[in-house]
């Protein structure tokens, strides 16, 4: 896919920018074309090379179709949970990189479950953070709400999911104990 300026745009890891300029520049003795996207979060400009763009996961931001159908996964009690602490983070830093929103929900959704239980780590918390974040950044431009109310909703949505994860592994819990 290609992107010219003023498309708005995700760069994974990073959150909702816009591509500013498409320009040439001569590289060890070839041109090629880049995108100077300007990240929103922090006003920084970064370079994607264009024939690189979909290996780094450079997207179009969602409709809002697609927003409808990621509250519904959110409030989904479908939780992902890991017991041991490496396969957790790798698993979870996986789905940051790939920078679909779905793929971040479940990163969210699971570490909040996990700390309800229990302290996050820096590190986890530090993920948890970023997911909430670049979720809340998309979901405000896309739908022109405010960081407040989009941050309200979400943290609604969790919580429903982890009630309902809670109260299947309740009746889970029951059904192996009778």
């Amino acid at each position: 896919m290609r992107f010219k300026p003023g498309d708005k745009v995700v760069y994974p890891n990073h959150g909702v920018g816009e591509i500013k300029e498409v320009r040439t520049r001569d590289l060890a003795g070839s041109t090629q074309d880049f995108y100077h996207l300007e990240i929103y979060a922090n006003n920084t400009t970064v370079m994607v090379p264009v024939g690189n763009s979909k290996a780094v996961g450079l997207r179009k931001l969602f409709a809002k179709r697609q927003i409808a159908e990621l509250f519904d996964h959110l409030r989904s009690g479908d939780i992902d949970s890991y017991s041991n602490w490496k396969g957790r983070y790798k698993e979870n830093a996986e789905k940051m990189s790939s920078g679909h929103l779905f793929d971040m929900a479940d990163v969210l959704k699971n570490l909040e479950l996990l700390a309800k239980r229990k302290a996050l780590s820096y590190r986890e918390k530090q993920m948890h953070d970023k997911a909430k974040f670049l979720i809340i950044s998309e979901i405000t431009i896309v739908e022109k709400q405010s960081e407040e109310k989009v941050e309200k909703r979400i943290t609604e949505a969790v919580l429903k999911a982890i009630s309902l994860n809670e109260r299947r592994e309740k009746r889970r819990r029951k059904k192996r104990a009778s």
